[in-house]
């Protein structure tokens, strides 16, 4: 008998001829998570088996509740046997590490040519439970303890809970793109659900000093490290956006100032993204939040580039975002209160249906090639490494 952790898939299973594709990927990035921790990983379509060298098993599951493609983590017990007498005695010798009263048996078979049919181990099993163990019973609507038994191949597993993991896709599996990460709450959750869909990240963010503050700055390096634990490792492009910027609020009439700053925002991050191989703009915008969410201003400004714009958020209200920051970490940095660019010059009456014929109008009056020239041959670039994620690993 020997003590490992089990892997659920969840949706991968659905991926079926693709499926090798998903789990040589999520094999890849368990193996980068859990690098220098002494341990053997073998998986096939149905389960992934680590098999620790070391009693490091809590460490180990709390790394692996950040990676993308699992849906469960299990502590269990490979009994290196199917057979049913065998499974039946090393199970009572595993539960007398148990307290319980109620309990019921799961059973599971991959070989359906197995001798006993998923019922019957249920049935013969919670009898010989019984039989061992004196003042329980069998609930199978509540138990106590939940005994799953898994026949799989020549092996058996035994294992009672289990801690869900983040499900999803595992990342890297769809690609690449360009996250718009502010200092506020909504970004991150967009990265998040991103990531979660298997898409990798880099990160855009657009910095006006002096209008904004190098706090505001370190803000947005501390929320895309809280994210590199997720994505494993990161870059952060910073684009200087006080020229640009300033050039609007000289130029432009201030009901459009937000309109053209964000289509800059925009031009800008289709550049870094093709230069980058990302194949998306993501961002944390929700219909209607603000002036520049509404479906017009939306339309308007995402007509000046051609690569999709990924808005994951997009339905989701203020409350629930809220929830997805608390729960992944990044609520309480979000809400430090440095104002970014998108906050420094927003006009008191925004347009909220802005006409694309007035944009292109008032663009003629400012440089949008040399301005979108010199912000992105200047920008900085700041990589996120490992040390950086290490910093962050145990926010949940």
């Amino acid at each position: 008998m020997e003590k490992i952790i089990i892997i659920k898939y969840g949706e991968l299973t659905l991926k079926k001829d693709n499926i090798n594709f998903f789990l040589k990927i999520l094999k890849s990035n368990i193996d980068k998570v859990l690098l220098g921790m002494e341990v053997n990983i073998k998986y096939d379509r149905g389960r992934m088996y680590i098999f620790p060298l070391k009693d490091n098993f809590d460490e180990i599951v709390l790394k692996l509740k950040n990676v993308f493609g699992i849906h469960e983590i299990i502590t269990g017990y490979k009994l290196n046997t199917i057979d049913f007498e065998d499974v039946g005695n090393k199970t009572i010798e595993l539960l007398k590490m148990q307290d319980f009263s109620t309990f019921k048996v799961v059973a599971k078979r991959s070989d359906k040519s197995y001798s006993l049919t998923s019922m019957e181990i249920n049935k013969q099993l919670g009898a010989l439970i019984l039989k061992n163990k004196k003042d329980i019973k069998v609930d199978v609507h509540n138990p106590e303890l939940t005994i799953n038994v898994e026949i799989r191949g020549n092996n058996a597993y035994v294992y009672f809970d289990g801690e869900s993991g983040f499900g999803g896709l595992p990342l890297g599996s769809l690609g690449k793109g360009l996250l718009m990460l502010s200092g506020g709450i909504d970004s991150p959750i967009a990265g998040f659900l991103t990531m979660k869909r298997g898409v990798k990240l880099e990160c855009i963010y657009f910095d006006a000093p002096p209008h904004t503050s190098e706090e505001a700055k370190n803000k947005v390096i501390t929320l895309a490290k809280k994210m590199a634990v997720y994505n494993m490792e990161t870059k952060l492009h910073v684009i200087n956006f006080t020229e640009i910027q300033e050039a609007i609020y000289k130029n432009i009439h201030h009901e459009y100032l937000i309109t053209i700053m964000r289509r800059m925002m925009y031009r800008i991050s289709s550049l870094v993204a093709k230069n980058n191989r990302c194949h998306i703009i993501v961002n944390g915008e929700s219909i209607g939040q603000v002036a520049s969410q509404t479906l017009t201003s939306m339309g308007v400004i995402n007509e000046c580039i051609k690569i999709p714009v990924i808005r994951p958020l997009a339905c989701f209200n203020k409350s629930e975002i809220i929830g997805l920051a608390k729960k992944i970490g990044t609520y309480e940095t979000s809400i430090i209160p440095y104002e970014d660019c998108c906050t420094v010059f927003v006009p008191l009456h925004p347009v909220i249906n802005p006409t694309l014929a007035k944009v292109i109008e008032y663009e003629k009056l400012i440089d949008i090639d040399g301005l979108i020239e010199r912000a992105y041959k200047d920008h900085e670039v700041i990589k996120i490494t490992d040390k950086d994620i290490n910093e962050h690993k145990n926010i949940l």
